[in-house]
């Protein structure tokens, strides 16, 4: 595994990468600091920009302008100006939860989930957004961090993860109807600190998955059994992403909030996006529809 550090952006927590092929660039989130980034296929940083509030997840607009999933409810972002639209969603009431991961299935809905604010209940929930003031609650079964939601490449699986419970949920998915159905366990590990964070599915329809806080990525099999696990330089990888000119290289996000500088010395590369090249290739990220 030729794993390199791609851009040292020095992230307190990194998140949501989404490479665009059009223009060949990759966007990602530093969390801890909020500001949205936006690097060339070379790893050089092109913009960044600073946000007014913590974002959770974002989808690329076919106007080039994004969709911005923040903690407490959606926005489009104009990259030209930096400026952000808030959206009034009727109905849309968070309680004690707060968005966090998202992406859009590959008709433009745009899918987020939501996790207590203090990271002990699992009282999230999942929603899916399919206009710009239409939100609707899918699957109300309780997630206490809500993370790595992804599609299988028939689009008829559905995967979602749950980081405190260590467990990857996949659900049988219709694409026509926008619906889900028959939640059950894909994938589960190991209790403890951490667990799978970000996850993405490649062309063979291999799921692909961050482990924060346990310096792993794991390479599931449809089926769900583990394919691989490699080993990172890092212990805070959050989330993955395909791109590159073919789609042929991984990104991983990392963090380096709350470690040590005794562990920060052992670990250079953690708040980089790392790469490398695993020998299969991703699926485009398809554009928001609305």
């Amino acid at each position: 595994m030729n794993l390199r550090s791609w851009i040292d952006c020095g992230n307190g927590l990194g998140e949501g990468p989404l490479w665009c092929p059009s223009s060949q660039s990759l966007w990602w989130f530093d969390v801890d600091d909020p500001h949205l980034f936006c690097a060339n296929g070379q790893g050089h940083l092109l913009h960044q920009w600073k946000l007014p509030k913590y974002p959770g997840s974002m989808a690329l607009r076919n106007d080039g302008s994004l969709l911005l999933m923040f903690r407490h409810g959606p926005a489009i972002f104009q990259p030209l100006d930096g400026t952000v639209q808030w959206l009034d969603v009727p109905g849309l009431a968070l309680g004690e939860t707060r968005f966090n991961d998202g992406k859009c299935d590959r008709l433009g809905r745009f899918w987020s989930g939501t996790m207590d604010r203090r990271t002990e209940r699992a009282i999230g929930s999942l929603y899916r957004m399919d206009g710009l003031q239409r939100i609707r609650q899918m699957d109300a079964s309780g997630v206490t961090i809500a993370n790595g939601i992804a599609w299988s490449p028939d689009n008829r699986t559905m995967y979602f993860a749950d980081t405190p419970a260590a467990c990857i949920y996949a659900y049988d998915h219709d694409l026509e109807r926008g619906e889900i159905s028959r939640r059950r366990i894909f994938a589960q590990f190991k209790s403890g600190e951490g667990g799978p964070d970000g996850l993405t599915v490649d062309a063979e329809g291999g799921v692909w998955c961050a482990m924060f806080n346990r310096a792993e990525l794991h390479h599931i099999a449809p089926s769900g059994l583990p394919i691989h696990v490699m080993n990172l330089p890092v212990q805070q990888p959050t989330s993955v992403m395909f791109g590159g000119h073919d789609l042929g290289t991984l990104f991983i996000t990392t963090a380096r909030m709350h470690l040590s500088p005794a562990q920060l010395q052992n670990q250079p590369w953690a708040g980089h996006v790392l790469c490398f090249e695993p020998g299969v290739k991703g699926l485009p990220e398809p554009r928001c529809a609305f």
